[in-house]
């Protein structure tokens, strides 16, 4: 298989899982971001990598995010939102800090493969993202290795809610880029 055909079965898969997401839940999470005061998001790994470039969104629109585990960030209070991607949804450190949070009283938004994991059970708010697990373990079919497609679906459904944000408070593009960073 050419690497161009690798790329259109991943397009193809990314499309398979967008469409089995719940849009209700995505709304519910919109609505968080919008009423909360101060957005947190954390995840683990690439799931991690994932959440600093939502982070870096909601930055861009306005909004006052915190990446959990950076030295800039403050406490969580109870009107803010928590924000965890977590394939399995059983990390110990994101399973510790979502605790935390909900003993704080914040809002608790979980991003999961596994909605009946601790996490997700934790969760005010829980997204599924139908996909495989590490493990392998799944009925979802893929060519891609680990939690890719995972990782892969977390970052379009981060940058869908940036842009359901952005119609909702009537911000474009051009808004953006008066936040963007200029000691590049």
């Amino acid at each position: 298989m050419q690497t161009t055909n690798y790329t259109q079965e991943i397009i193809k898969e990314l499309q398979r899982t967008a469409d089995l997401m719940n849009d209700a839940d995505i709304e519910k999470l919109v609505d968080g971001i919008l009423d909360a005061k101060k957005v947190f998001v954390a995840g683990a790994g690439r799931s991690g990598l994932m959440a600093k470039s939502f982070a870096m969104r909601m930055m861009h629109v306005g909004l006052d995010p915190y990446v959990i585990g950076e030295t800039i960030t403050p406490q969580l209070e109870k009107d803010d939102i928590f924000i965890v991607g977590s394939g399995s949804g059983e990390t110990k450190s994101l399973v510790s800090m979502t605790e935390k949070a909900k003993a704080i009283g914040a809002t608790v938004a979980a991003v999961t493969i596994s909605p009946d994991s601790t996490i997700g059970n934790l969760a005010d708010i829980t997204i599924q993202i139908p996909a495989q697990v590490k493990s392998g373990e799944t009925t979802v079919e893929t060519i891609q290795p680990m939690g890719s497609l995972f990782e892969q679906s977390l970052l379009l459904l981060y940058d869908s809610v940036i842009l359901r944000f952005m119609d909702k408070k009537g911000l474009d593009s051009t808004t953006m880029y008066g936040r963007h960073a200029n000691l590049e």
